[in-house]
């Protein structure tokens, strides 16, 4: 009988030891589970993503700062160095900058500086002449020197085609030689590219 009892005994030990342990078992399983599942991993997933989308919008925004700056930087480039060079001598030197059209004349060697009249002295150079499409736009008559500056004759757009018979038979050729022999050295300015551009727009060639 005793023996029977310690049996007994020994059997209801075993089975509260055994429901001890499982329920340790399943409390840990829990607790890792929480932790694989928890906030804190979710929020650290949640910063990877928003570090992530802030490096894609500095991307984007450096990419778009480089594309504008290389638009500013060829602005001009599509255009040639003569239009560029029309352009930004009447926008230095224009007298009239609210023009319709601006037109280019190039008058070769040789030419009379007054092609009304047959004593006037002739050019001793190629010369180019800027003018607006009407009479108040005024013009300018030039020569490059390859340099960046230019040579300025002070013509005037139109000549009368009448000269006053009471003047002296010499006084058209000494007139346009002292237009020749005065001319003005003027260095030409780069001027802002987007006036530049709006001029090379109206040329006439």
């Amino acid at each position: 009988m005793k023996k029977l009892t310690k049996i007994l005994y020994f059997s209801v030990a075993l089975l509260f030891l055994v429901g001890c342990v499982g329920n340790t078992n399943e409390e840990n399983q829990h607790d890792i589970t929480e932790n694989q599942t928890g906030k804190p991993e979710e929020s650290t997933s949640n910063s990877s993503l928003v570090e992530s989308e802030s490096d894609d919008v500095n991307d984007n925004s450096l990419e778009e700062n480089s594309n504008e700056d290389t638009k500013a930087k060829e602005t001009l480039s599509n255009y040639s160095s003569e239009q560029i060079e029309y352009a930004r001598i009447w926008l230095q030197l224009g007298p009239n900058q609210k023009i319709d059209n601006l037109y280019v004349t190039h008058i070769p060697v040789g030419e009379p500086v007054n092609p009304n009249d047959d004593t006037s002295a002739s050019y001793p150079e190629d010369v180019i002449q800027l003018a607006g499409s009407r009479l108040v736009d005024g013009s300018v008559t030039y020569s490059g020197n390859g340099d960046g500056t230019i040579n300025v004759y002070n013509v005037p757009l139109r000549w009368e085609s009448n000269v006053p018979p009471d003047l002296d038979e010499n006084y058209m050729r000494e007139y346009t030689e002292e237009i020749i022999n005065n001319t003005e050295l003027v260095y030409v300015d780069a001027g802002d590219d987007k006036a530049v551009i709006e001029l090379i727009k109206l040329l006439k060639q």
